[in-house]
């Protein structure tokens, strides 16, 4: 695939990294908070990193597939209009020409113009009356770049503990947890501000505050629920 081809889904990919590490990162944080193992977080981190991430994956699918189907039924409306009411039609376009302040002789043409050609028409409609575009990105390509950016994104705060296992480390791995996912905040941060066209400083201030916030309450909760239990 194409760099411009992939550039298309950064929006699903950012908003997919940033739901999988604030996430997996809050697993982490209150199972520290509760003093619970390495094999324990582990565990838990894994299982919220597949279960979420497939849910959101599903969701932006259902989601996305849902617009495209109300896209072509209302297609679906304009499209008998035009072929069973071409008068009326023919009005709806008059009308939003004539609110875009054109009027007498170039109205008439841009009217004939338009509705010469069958096609040219519904999708007129579909845009000035209905507000509504094509969808130009498979549902199935957006829920499974949602999928792979909440995963990649979202092991980072695992990775650490994973090594861990394998080799121990001898090192604070919460600390090491959080500086890794503090560097992946940083990261989807800047690319949520190429997607929004938005300040760097801003978008990477945000992220960090999101992830520094949901890390914090999850840390206390373990915390507390610790000493309870």
């Amino acid at each position: 695939m194409r760099i411009k081809e992939l550039q298309r889904f950064l929006p699903e990919f950012v908003y997919g990294g940033i739901d999988g590490s604030v996430t997996t990162f809050a697993v982490v944080a209150g199972a520290a908070g509760a003093g619970l193992e390495s094999p324990v977080i582990i565990i838990l981190g894994f299982a919220n990193l597949i279960a979420d991430g497939f849910s959101m994956s599903v969701g932006s699918y259902l989601s996305n597939q849902s617009e495209r189907h109300h896209y072509e039924k209302y297609h679906r409306l304009e499209n008998h209009e035009v072929l069973h009411n071409p008068e009326e039609g023919k009005e709806e376009i008059r009308e939003i020409y004539y609110q875009k302040g054109f009027r007498g002789e170039l109205l008439d043409k841009i009217v004939t113009h338009i509705t010469s050609n069958e096609k040219l028409w519904v999708e007129t409609m579909m845009r000035e009356e209905l507000k509504m575009l094509p969808a130009d990105k498979s549902p199935f390509a957006l829920g499974l770049s949602t999928f792979i950016s909440f995963v990649l994104i979202g092991l980072i705060p695992l990775l650490v503990y994973v090594i861990d296992y394998i080799q121990p480390l001898g090192i604070n791995l919460f600390y090491w947890a959080s500086g890794l996912t503090s560097a992946a905040f940083v990261f989807i941060g800047v690319l949520k501000s190429y997607v929004n066209e938005r300040s760097i400083i801003r978008g990477v201030s945000e992220t960090l505050l999101l992830g520094i916030i949901a890390a914090a309450l999850a840390y206390l909760v373990g915390d507390v629920l610790e000493q309870i239990f």
